[in-house]
């Protein structure tokens, strides 16, 4: 049984550990790999990606003949203050478990290792059918747009205030909670004035400064635990395969950043973080018609657009701390800073400041 690739197979992609794996699912109990190629390898600021090529004894109709796994850097393995990937292992072993859903990738293997930090996550590899739309940074076309959002709402009404949230799937905060958080992003706002105040004018800063002093009352839902759900977290638009025949197949990826949550957080961190003014003056209103149309036709009920409304200017006053901790956390400036520069222009847009008052 050799491995014939140039690329060093980490112990979860060996044939004998994929073999073990792909038995537990339906039709493929008799199975064995003879084979794993690392066809590609990429390396992104959280993680490294193979595409596997299998092969196998005998025929094996059914098995997948590629798969993508998913592994934490090797720069980073060992690191007691970095956790990326934990997030994600505990997506699919929690949520995509308890509730499979259409819009998510198959998930064969994730495993995370405490005491090592070291983690995988084995998935469907959708390279044949799927596509990401653009090639960051560049905005898909408005129709792409809609069929992302759509799958959102499908998504998050699978979620809607789902008894396990916060039982048996993710975190409900309570005042404790909310406070803990505002004060470490307190500290973190600190560091980032320290390092690039000067960057940051002085009525930004004290935008800042009232949205952390109105934080635990800004936290409408999660104090009153309704019109909640699953939320991506780091919800842009090249986290998402579209099918390359038109169709609604919308599979969403990258499952680091999910939490239990508001919804609209998601749609503010897609358009308002990432798009410029025209852009989004353009599209948004439209978008969240066709979100709100699509959410309600998948059974979410006395959740009106004016709610969603009022819900998406308070997720864009709250991602004004997004570019802060993408900051603190060593993201590139280029990806920061352009985030910061067009959250602020949506929150004047949008007129979230006036939900400080």
């Amino acid at each position: 049984m050799s491995t014939t690739t140039q690329t060093a197979l980490p112990d979860a992609a060996s044939p004998e550990r994929l073999t073990e794996v792909l038995r537990k699912s339906p039709g493929l109990a008799h199975i064995r790999v003879a084979d794993v190629v690392v066809e590609s390898a990429q390396t992104t600021v959280l993680s490294e990606i193979m595409r596997l090529g299998l092969a196998y004894d005998g025929d094996a109709p059914g098995a997948p003949r590629s798969l993508v796994l998913k592994t934490g850097r090797a720069d980073r393995r060992g690191n007691a203050h970095w956790d990326a990937g934990r997030q994600e292992v505990a997506f699919y072993d929690q949520v995509a478990a308890a509730k499979p859903c259409p819009q998510l990738l198959r998930c064969f293997d994730a495993a995370w290792d405490a005491e090592t930090r070291a983690w995988h996550i084995l998935l469907e590899d959708l390279s044949a059918t799927h596509l990401v739309a653009t090639a960051w940074p560049l905005p898909p076309n408005p129709e792409q747009c809609a069929q992302m959002l759509r799958a959102r709402a499908r998504l998050h009404a699978a979620w809607w205030d789902d008894p396990r949230l916060g039982a048996s799937v993710g975190v409900l905060q309570d005042d404790s909670a909310i406070d803990a958080g505002l004060q470490q992003f307190d500290r973190s706002f600190a560091g980032f004035v320290d390092r690039f105040g000067h960057l940051l004018p002085a009525e930004r800063r004290r935008l800042v400064e009232r949205l952390i002093a109105n934080g635990r009352r800004l936290h409408t839902h999660h104090r009153s635990h309704r019109n909640m759900t699953i939320v991506h977290g780091d919800s842009h638009v090249w986290n998402i395969f579209l099918p390359r025949d038109g169709g609604d197949d919308v599979r969403i990826f990258d499952w680091d950043c999910w939490r239990v949550d508001v919804a609209a957080d998601d749609l503010a961190y897609m358009m308002a973080l990432h798009w410029y003014p025209d852009r989004r003056q353009q599209m948004e209103r439209a978008l969240l018609d066709d979100y709100h149309v699509a959410l309600t036709e998948s059974g979410v009920t006395g959740y009106d657009r004016a709610a969603l409304a009022e819900d998406y200017r308070l997720a864009v006053l709250w991602q004004a701390t997004t570019p802060i901790g993408q900051a603190m956390s060593n993201i590139p400036p280029l990806i920061w800073w352009n985030n910061l520069e067009r959250i602020f222009l949506a929150v004047d847009d949008l007129g979230c400041r006036d939900l400080l008052d």
